[in-house]
C-alpha cells in the first residue's frame, strides 16, 4: 500500500473508533445510551439494572474518553510526514492507548456497578 493510502487509511480508522468511543461513553454517561447489547460496558454487573448501567458509565467514562481522544490524536497524527517507522510506532501507541484507557475505564466502571444494590431496579408499575 502506497504512503498516502496507509495515512488515509489510519486517519480514517484511528479518527472513526476514537469519535466513536468518546460518544458512546458521554453518551452512556449522560443516559442517552440506554442499556443495549452493542455499544457501552456490557458485563453481567452493568446489564443487571439500569441504576449499574449509568453508575458504570459515570464511573468510567472520563477514562474511556481520554482512550477516544488519543486515538483521535493518532488518526490526525498519521497525517502528518513521517517516516514509516514513526508511523508505526504512531499506530502501535495509539492502539495501545485507546485499548488500555478503555480497559481501564471498563474496570472502574464495573466495579463501581458492583457496589450499586441490586434491588435498585424499580418495581414494574
Amino acid at each position: 500500500m502506497e504512503s498516502i493510502g496507509l495515512r488515509v487509511l489510519l486517519w480514517l480508522t484511528f479518527t472513526i473508533a476514537g469519535v466513536a468511543v468518546v460518544w458512546a461513553s458521554r453518551a452512556a454517561a449522560s443516559g442517552r445510551l440506554k442499556r443495549n447489547p452493542y455499544a457501552g460496558i456490557r458485563t453481567p454487573s452493568t446489564m443487571v439494572s439500569d441504576e449499574a448501567w449509568t453508575t458504570a458509565h459515570r464511573a468510567g467514562s472520563r477514562t474511556m474518553q481520554i482512550g477516544g481522544y488519543c486515538s483521535i490524536l493518532t488518526g490526525f497524527g498519521a497525517l502528518a510526514p513521517l517516516s514509516e517507522t514513526w508511523l508505526t510506532v504512531l499506530g502501535s501507541v495509539g492502539a495501545g492507548c485507546l485499548l488500555g484507557f478503555t480497559l481501564i475505564g471498563a474496570w472502574i466502571g464495573i466495579r463501581a456497578a458492583r457496589e450499586v444494590p441490586l434491588d435498585s431496579e424499580p418495581e414494574p408499575a
